[in-house]
């Protein structure tokens, strides 16, 4: 029997507009996930967490291995977006306190369980993922849970990007780890031909 899961990447103040990392589209993929027509049976997020984590902070950042501080714990910046409604997340999975965490499958919830064994658990065999950023967290999260062996799919529609060639690369990956991408990058700037699946 198919269980699906909603896997919600980073839908943070830091990674919408206005916050350090801000990601164009950011606002209105947190209020966009709200009207997902699915009723998942289970739902969980992930977030940034950052306590000090090392050279993932930066104050010349390269933005490759390297960013601006951002999602610090006890700021406004780590706190999910206001319009994204947390009441059906069943977990909230924290990744990157020490060191860099890109993919949702690095972070623990409160009890220090991992994504993977979590879904597992509850007999979660497919995962939609969605969230911020496309081309990041959500590409990593993604290739984790096919890796993991999830069926997985990328709500495209329900996701935000940084740039047009990291997202290019990005779809490239999620393709070749077997991820199914589903709709387009609405919210974003980024040409939808270049976002579609091929």
């Amino acid at each position: 029997m198919k269980v699906r899961a909603l896997i919600v990447v980073d839908v943070q103040n830091d990674f919408c507009e206005g916050g350090a990392l801000g990601v164009t589209g950011g606002n209105a993929v947190a209020a966009a996930i709200n009207a997902l027509p699915v009723d998942y049976p289970v739902v969980v997020a992930t977030r940034d967490y950052h306590v000090d984590p090392g050279s993932h902070f930066s104050d010349e950042p390269d933005f490759v291995d390297s960013w601006p501080p951002h999602c610090r714990v006890g700021t406004p910046g780590v706190d999910f977006h206001p319009d994204l409604e947390i009441a059906p997340m069943q977990d909230v999975f924290s990744k990157g306190e020490y060191s860099a965490a890109y993919s949702g499958f690095e972070g623990v919830d409160a009890d220090g369980t991992g994504l993977s064994e979590w879904l597992t658990a509850r007999g979660v065999t497919d995962v939609d993922v969605v969230g911020i950023a496309t081309d990041h967290c959500v590409r990593a999260t993604a290739v984790d849970a096919a890796d993991a062996g999830f069926t997985t799919r990328v709500l495209l529609d329900y996701t935000a990007a940084v740039a047009e060639t990291t997202t290019a690369t990005a779809l490239d990956a999620l393709r070749d780890a077997g991820v199914e991408l589903v709709g387009t990058l609405t919210h974003t700037g980024i040409p939808a031909e270049d976002t579609a699946q091929r």
